[in-house]
């Protein structure tokens, strides 16, 4: 269960003093996400009763880029975009304080993740990646990439002092991070186009409901950066099973729907299995770290690092020589 700082529904009550979203009645843990702390939370207006999501901001996410984060998502559903609209409070304020965390209340969005999505929904979460893209070209602010290169690099080097209590498996996965940071080196030296990214498009961040995409929700690693890597961050995470293995029809669906809203240039698709080799990097290395320094107190499982590992076998056997 993703609740790293408990929250009572009386100290909610607290909170939501500041909102006019009505009388909160009930607060229920989210137990899916592994960053943040999250809480459905069910209120009552005017006997009309509202949902909302209270998440309180945890570990990687520096409460500094949090107006980049709700920023964008409000700037992508003031467009029409369907992504969870932050609620500001009787202020006119995204965040609060809770329990010593950084705290937004955001609107809920129904439907629900796919564990197997068809090509026909592949196709569909990459026409919506498309259109956020699309959607983003004018939001203002600016954030840097906060798990770009520089920090693969201090991961990766973290990994190696906690060495000692890493297993014999994570220390040949390190090995093997070790040797792909050499070869890959910075993948972003090429002028490509871009703008704000989600970096995260996962299928647990995009909603399904009646066969269609929902909504997108949990944009707090976006930043700027190439729109070509974070099709390639989304490729990685929709086009390849359990174990890692390359899925060449979902691959395909998933960049045939994201190239019917918005084509890519040649110089794009040339580079994409460079930018694929370093989403499986940045996957891999966050998750190595985890697991290595993982506290058994918190109730969440890492994810395992050699599944997203994997994926380099297939980036590296298509990339142009």
């Amino acid at each position: 269960m993703a609740v790293f700082t408990p929250v009572s529904l009386a100290q909610a009550r607290a909170f939501l003093l500041g909102y006019d979203i009505g009388r909160p009645v009930s607060l229920t843990a989210i137990a899916e996400g592994v960053e943040n702390t999250n809480y459905r939370l069910d209120t009552v207006r005017d006997g009309v009763a509202r949902r909302f999501v209270l998440t309180l901001f945890e570990g990687r996410t520096d409460a500094a880029s949090l107006p980049f984060c709700l920023g964008l998502t409000a700037h992508l559903a003031g467009r029409g975009f369907s992504c969870p609209m932050p609620i500001e409070d009787r202020a006119g304020q995204w965040l609060g304080q809770l329990n010593g965390r950084a705290a937004a209340v955001i609107e809920w969005k129904t439907g629900a993740w796919l564990r197997t999505p068809g090509e026909a929904d592949q196709a569909a979460a990459g026409a919506v990646l498309a259109q956020l893209h699309l959607a983003a070209a004018d939001f203002p602010l600016r954030r840097a990439n906060p798990v770009g290169p520089a920090v693969w690099r201090r991961l990766a080097d973290r990994c190696a002092e906690g060495v000692a209590r890493a297993s014999d498996t994570d220390r040949g996965l390190l090995k093997q991070v070790e040797a792909g940071l050499a070869r890959l080196g910075d993948p972003f030296t090429d002028d490509l186009p871009g703008g704000a990214i989600h970096a995260d498009y996962f299928p647990d961040n995009v909603l399904f409901e009646d066969g269609a995409v929902s909504a997108v929700i949990d944009f707090y690693f976006g930043c700027d950066g190439a729109f070509a890597y974070d099709l390639a961050i989304a490729l990685s995470a929709w086009g390849f099973d359990a174990e890692g293995r390359a899925q060449p029809q979902a691959l395909a669906a998933f960049q045939r729907g994201y190239e019917a809203v918005r084509p890519l240039s040649a110089v794009e698709r040339a580079a994409l299995p460079r930018l694929g080799e370093a989403a499986a990097l940045r996957f891999t290395a966050t998750r190595l770290h985890d697991r290595i320094f993982h506290d058994p107190a918190n109730l969440v499982t890492p994810k395992d690092p050699a599944v997203f590992l994997r994926r380099l076998d297939h980036w590296r056997a298509v990339e142009p020589a």
